[in-house]
C-alpha cells in the first residue's frame, strides 16, 4: 500500500494567518478612528437634516439650487449640480460673453470651472454600483471623508501620538464647513489627497507623495499650495541629501502635471490658454484681489454691515469667526515646529483663500484643507479622558448641524 502525501507549500500555509494578523492590527489601529469620525459625523448630519426638515424652505427653492420634494436634495445644490452634469454629460469649455453685461459677471458659467477627478470618480462609482449621479457623488464623498479622517489621524499621530490623532480626526468631523464632507462636493476628496500627500512627504515616501499631489491637481485649483509645499520639502531633502536625488526630483516633476494638464486642456478648448482664469473671473467673480474683500468683510461684518449674503448674515458671521480662529491657530502650529510641508501647505492655502474675491461665506469650507491647524488643538485635547473628549466633540457635532450644515447649505451658498 502506498500513501500519497499532499504537502501544502509553506508560503500558502502561512499566508492566511499573516493576512488575519494584518487585518486585526489594521482594525485595532484604524477602527477607533473610523468609528469616532463616523459617529460624530452622523450626529451632525442628523442634526442638519432635522433643522432642514423643520424649516421646510428647501421645498420652495429652484431644483437646481436645492428645491425638491426631499431635504436630501439640498446636498447636491450649487457646485453639486455642476458635478452631476459633468459626470453625466462631460465638459463644454467655452467663453461666452453675456450681451450688455457690465458688472462683475460678464461671462456665462460653464462646467470647465470644475476640475475633473471628482466627477470622473462619480461616473466610475455609478457604473460599478448602478447608482445615479447623485448617489454616486455621495458615495465618493463619504468614502473620501473617511480616508481624509485616517490621513489627518496619521499626520497628527506623528506629533502627539494616538490620542492626538483621534482628536484631530474628530475635529475634522465637526469643523465649520464640514457640512460639505457628506455632500456632492469635491472637498472631502481633496482633503484626503492633501493629508496623505503630507504624510507621505513626512515619512519620505516621495513617489507616493508625487502621485497623490498629481491627483490633487486634478481635483481643485488650490492644489497649487500642496504642490508648492511638496516642492519646498523636496528641495530641502535634496539640500540635506537625505533621500538621494532621484525620488525627490521625480516627485517635484510629477506633482504639478495634473493641474497643468487640465489648465492647458481647458485653455486649448477655449482658444485662450488663460481661459480658465478668465472664466473664473468673468463668470464666477472669483479673482485674486490680494485680500481686499477679506479685509472689507472683516471690518464690516463685526459692525453689522452684511453685504455678502443679502438678508442672511449667519454664514458670514461664522466665516469671520473661522478666519479669526485660523489666525489664532497658525502661531500655535508654528510653535510645534512642524515640517516644512505642513507649514507651506497651510500658509499658502490661507493666502490663496483669503487673498481671493469670492462668496465669503464659503471660506468656512475653503479652509478645510488647512487641517494642520487641527494639530495644536488635538495635542491639547489628548490630555482629556477619552470619554470627556468624545462628549465634548459630540456636543460640537450636534451644533455642527447648524453652523456647518444648515447655515452653509440653506442660508448661504456652499
Amino acid at each position: 500500500m502506498s500513501t500519497t502525501l499532499h504537502l501544502v507549500p509553506a508560503p500558502a500555509r502561512n499566508r492566511v494567518p499573516v493576512l488575519r494578523r494584518r487585518l486585526r492590527a489594521a482594525a485595532h489601529r484604524h477602527g477607533p478612528v473610523l468609528v469616532c469620525y463616523g459617529t460624530l459625523k452622523l450626529v451632525g448630519f442628523c442634526s442638519f437634516m432635522y433643522l432642514l426638515d423643520s424649516a421646510g424652505d428647501f421645498r420652495r427653492k429652484h431644483p437646481r439650487f436645492g428645491g425638491g420634494a426631499h431635504a436630501w436634495d439640498v446636498l447636491a445644490t450649487w457646485d453639486g449640480w455642476w458635478y452631476q452634469q459633468i459626470a453625466v454629460h462631460g465638459y463644454d469649455p467655452r467663453l461666452v460673453h453675456i450681451p450688455g453685461a457690465t458688472g462683475l459677471i460678464t461671462l456665462e458659467g460653464n462646467s470647465a470651472a470644475f476640475f475633473p477627478l471628482y466627477p470622473a470618480l462619480m461616473r466610475l462609482a455609478s457604473g460599478v454600483t448602478g447608482l445615479g449621479s447623485y448617489g454616486a457623488g455621495l458615495l465618493v464623498s463619504i468614502v473620501a471623508s473617511f480616508l481624509a479622517a485616517l490621513g489627518i489621524y496619521a499626520v497628527a499621530d506623528l506629533f502627539g501620538g494616538r490620542r492626538a490623532g483621534l482628536a484631530a480626526a474628530g475635529l475634522w468631523a465637526v469643523w465649520p464647513g464640514s457640512g460639505v464632507e457628506w455632500a456632492v462636493y469635491s472637498d472631502s476628496l481633496y482633503v484626503a489627497l492633501a493629508a496623505w500627500t503630507c504624510y507621505a512627504v513626512m515619512t519620505r515616501r516621495w513617489l507616493t507623495a508625487g502621485v497623490l499631489a498629481f491627483a490633487a491637481g486634478l481635483n481643485r485649483p488650490t492644489a497649487v499650495a500642496l504642490i508648492a509645499a511638496l516642492g519646498v520639502a523636496a528641495l530641502l531633502a535634496l539640500r540635506d541629501r537625505r533621500d538621494g536625488v532621484l525620488r525627490p526630483l521625480l516627485a517635484m516633476v510629477l506633482a504639478p502635471l495634473g493641474l497643468l494638464c487640465y489648465l492647458v486642456w481647458v485653455g486649448h478648448r477655449m482658444g485662450d490658454y488663460g481661459g480658465y482664469f478668465t472664466l473664473q473671473s468673468g463668470a464666477w467673480a472669483h479673482r485674486f484681489d490680494y485680500g481686499a474683500q477679506t479685509l472689507d468683510v472683516l471690518t464690516s461684518v463685526p459692525v453689522g454691515h452684511f453685504t455678502y449674503l443679502s438678508a442672511w448674515p449667519f454664514a458670514d458671521v461664522i466665516a469671520v469667526g473661522v478666519v479669526l480662529l485660523a489666525f489664532a491657530l497658525v502661531p500655535l502650529l508654528l510653535r510645534l515646529r512642524p515640517p516644512a510641508v505642513l507649514v507651506v501647505h497651510t500658509v499658502l492655502t490661507l493666502a490663496l483663500v483669503l487673498g481671493s474675491q469670492q462668496i465669503f461665506a464659503n471660506v468656512s469650507r475653503y479652509l478645510l484643507p488647512c487641517f494642520p491647524l487641527f494639530i495644536p488643538l488635538a495635542v491639547a485635547l489628548r490630555r482629556l479622558h477619552p470619554r470627556l473628549l468624545f462628549t465634548l466633540l459630540g456636543v460640537a457635532a450636534l451644533a455642527s448641524g447648524s453652523y456647518a450644515g444648515y447655515a452653509l447649505f440653506e442660508l448661504g451658498v456652499p
